[in-house]
Order: C-alpha cells, then sequence, then structure tokens
C-alpha cells in the first residue's frame, strides 16, 4: 500500500524526483531500428509491424481507413455518448478559441517598422493509443486545439484490433473533430511514418499526442525531421490537502490517476497526519471493488506516497518543486495559494474540480507536461499548432541612423561582410547628398 513519509518531506520529494526518469538503452535502439526500417522498406514495413504487435494483417491500401468506415461508426455508437461528445467537444473549442493570436505590425522609431506574422502549420498527425482500449477524449483534446488554430490536414494514427478496427468511439470522435485522414498504425512504426512517410502517407510537419514509452522515445528520435509536443511520461497526480479535504475525494482522485499505469504517480502532501491516515484507509477501501485495481494498488504501492510536511506552507512548495501532470488545492482557500503555484501541467481548484473534470469536459486539452517538464514547458494547445514569422521593414533613413551600431556589433563578431551590407547603403546615401 502507499508509503507515509513524514521523517524528511524534502528528502522524501528528492528521492521521488530521481526516479521519475528510467532510461532504457534496449527500447532507444529497438525504436531505431524501426524508424530505419519504415524509412528503407515503407509500407512494407508498416504492414509487418502490424502484424507482428497487433496481431492485424493489412495490405497497404488497407491501412488507411475509409471516410464511410468512420461515418458508420458515428451510428455504432450510443446517444449518451454522442451527447457527452457534443458537450466537450464544444467546451474544447470555445476554451481554445480564447487562446488564438493574431499577427501584428509596429512602427518603430524613424521609420523601423517589426512585427509579426502567425500561421498555422499545414499538416499534423495526432497519435491516439488504441487496440485494447478507445480514447476518444484524447481525439477531441488534440484534434480541435489544430483545428481552432486552423491547420487544414489532420491525420490520425491509432492501433486496430486483431481484426483491424479501430474502437468506434474513438473513429466518431475524429468525425466530431474534423480529422482529415484515419490510419491503422500504431507504435514506433506509426511515428516513423508521420515523420518520414511512405507510399500511402505523407509526411508531416508535427506529431502530438500520448503513447507508450516505444512511442514517446520514437517522436523523441525523429524530432528535428518534425516537431513534436512534449515526451509524455506515466500520468501523475499531487494532491495539496489541508484540514478541510474529504479524505474520500482525495482517495479517489489519486486512484483516477493509479487506475492508468502501473508507473503513475500519485502523490498526497499534507500536514495533517489524521488526513494521511484516513487517506491511507480510504485508498485500501476504494481499491478492493476497483476493475483496475491490480493496476492501481501496484502503482500505489511502487510510486504513490502520501508526505505528511511541517505546514500547509511547506506542502504546496513541495508540490509545486515536483511540478506534476496534474495539481489538485484541496485546500480552504484554494485561490490564496494558487500564487504560490510556478509549475504544473493543470491545476485543480477546490474539492469540486476532480481531476476527470480537466480530463473530459472542462475544455483546457489534457495533453499536459510530464516527468517534472512543467517546470519549462506548456499543455498542448493553440499555440501547439502555430508558427511565428518575424517582420522587419525599414527605411532609408532608419537604417542611416542604425548603421553605425550595426556595424561596431557585427565587426566585434568577427563578420565583416554583415557590417559591409550596411555600410554599403549608408554610403551611397551619403553620397547623394
Amino acid at each position: 500500500m502507499v508509503r507515509i513519509l513524514e521523517a524528511s518531506a524534502v528528502q522524501a520529494v528528492e528521492e521521488l524526483l530521481a526516479r521519475r526518469r528510467e532510461e532504457n538503452r534496449e527500447v532507444e535502439l529497438r525504436v531505431a531500428e524501426i524508424i530505419a526500417d519504415v524509412r528503407a522498406k515503407g509500407d512494407e514495413a508498416l504492414c509487418r509491424y502490424t502484424a507482428l504487435f497487433d496481431g492485424c494483417h493489412l495490405r497497404p491500401e488497407e491501412l488507411r481507413v475509409p471516410p464511410e468506415e468512420a461515418l458508420a461508426a458515428t451510428k455504432e455508437v450510443g446517444a449518451e455518448f454522442l451527447a457527452a461528445l457534443e458537450a466537450a467537444a464544444e467546451n474544447i473549442t470555445a476554451y481554445h478559441r480564447r487562446q488564438l493570436a493574431g499577427s501584428w505590425l509596429e512602427a518603430g522609431r524613424q521609420g523601423l517598422l517589426v512585427g509579426q506574422l502567425v500561421r498555422p502549420l499545414k499538416r499534423v498527425g495526432i497519435y491516439i493509443p488504441g487496440g485494447r482500449a478507445a480514447y476518444p477524449s484524447s481525439v477531441l483534446m488534440t484534434a480541435l486545439p489544430a483545428r481552432v488554430a486552423g491547420v487544414r490536414e489532420i491525420v490520425m494514427v491509432s492501433p486496430p484490433d486483431h481484426r483491424g478496427r479501430i474502437n468506434p468511439h474513438t473513429l466518431a470522435a475524429a468525425v466530431r473533430a474534423g480529422v482529415t485522414e484515419i490510419y491503422r498504425l500504431g507504435g514506433a512504426q506509426a511515428v516513423a511514418a508521420l515523420a518520414y512517410g511512405t507510399e500511402t502517407i505523407r509526411p508531416v510537419e508535427k506529431i502530438v499526442g500520448p503513447g507508450n514509452l516505444y512511442v514517446t522515445v520514437a517522436k523523441r528520435q525523429v524530432f528535428g525531421q518534425v516537431d513534436i509536443d512534449m515526451l509524455a511520461g506515466p500520468s501523475e497526480i499531487a494532491v495539496v490537502a489541508d484540514g478541510t479535504a474529504e479524505p474520500r475525494y482525495v482517495a479517489a482522485d489519486m486512484l483516477s490517476q493509479a487506475e492508468h499505469d502501473p508507473l503513475a504517480r500519485a502523490l498526497l502532501f499534507t500536514p495533517e497526519r489524521p488526513l494521511a491516515l484516513a487517506v491511507r484507509e480510504e485508498l485500501e477501501r476504494q481499491l478492493r471493488d476497483l476493475p483496475r485495481r491490480e493496476i492501481a494498488g501496484e502503482a500505489l504501492a511502487r510510486h504513490g506516497a502520501i508526505v505528511v510536511t511541517r505546514d500547509l506552507g511547506e506542502a504546496v512548495e513541495l508540490a509545486d518543486r515536483f511540478a506534476p501532470e496534474h495539481l489538485e488545492l484541496m485546500v480552504r482557500d484554494p485561490f490564496l495559494w494558487l500564487g504560490r503555484i510556478t509549475a504544473a501541467g493543470a491545476v485543480f481548484l477546490g474539492p469540486h474540480a476532480p481531476e476527470p473534470l480537466g480530463d473530459y469536459l472542462a475544455g483546457p486539452s489534457h495533453v499536459l507536461p510530464t516527468g517534472g517538464t512543467a517546470r519549462f514547458s506548456s499543455p498542448l494547445g493553440v499555440e501547439t499548432f502555430l508558427k511565428k514569422i518575424s517582420l522587419i521593414a525599414c527605411s532609408e533613413e532608419a537604417l542611416l541612423s542604425m548603421a553605425g551600431h550595426i556595424a561596431a556589433l557585427a565587426r566585434v563578431e568577427g563578420l565583416e561582410a554583415h557590417a559591409r551590407a550596411v555600410e554599403m547603403r549608408t554610403a551611397e546615401r551619403k553620397n547623394r547628398r
């Protein structure tokens, strides 16, 4: 069961941070082989790996899901699911429309114009885990921000089951989100196909979306050929709670992430030892009838912890230091402590904002930085699918006024041609006077 740590809370967090990144050299080498094979043999390699890893034998022409098959999936799923899908899609779209940034051009001194063009990427790939599971929410959380950004071609890859089918709920979400191409394809081979292209699949400019270790390693290895959103690790939740927190809620929210993966991290930071004991009891009780109790139990035992701190301030500080994917402030006045938070993928405020609210319906994308990368990176959003182009225009008078500074800086750096490119123009101006 989950540990209670209180001898040295700071040391406990350092231990948790140190255990986060576990390199796997064998996976790195195997993924490199798969990527090289796909680059060399294209569709033939994709079909071979799909048979090997997914137990599904496809011909190259069967890799792409026909539009009519995706549309038919919307009739297979229930009305309740479609209503939930629509509600989620509306909230996600509305939230991301607020993130849109426009181009701008501004006049500077003496005829200098500077600005920025904002342009959407043309073609992006979204990876959606599949096979035995269905993640329609991840389709919405990746494709809809891309649509809001103005991306015209959204290419979805998702592993098929042994019959070659992608879950109809996933396909229905793809239709609602405006995905333009769908392929029965998963794993490192799917990432390679999106990055380099094959006879059937044209390459994309960016790959986003969560996946297993092989997918994550593949995204890292193709970065540079294409852009990626982030390197996703195991799911994480950190709850900061005081004496007002309901132990049942805290335990339920910790389990909501622990059930994802045996490697998931579920942590509680609290200065209240009675709460710590009550939450541990609740975790044991709620685990008993949880369908994924073996996965959640292993996650709690291996990577979970209840950290008892000196006071609430230390609890907030240590949670922020952990920089979790999901951070819940289950305290009397969560907005009072929000100003102390500098590193988290998403923050959930108060007892009625459980983590699953963010996973499915609130609006912000649930594709969030993990593994401590929230210290320097952001959730997937509209900006993920936009690029910025700098604009510079200059009058002859403005260039003349700045020429001396430019030349001085260029010559300090040993770049004489830079200096001459400016001085040539200013000399002509002086000669005309």
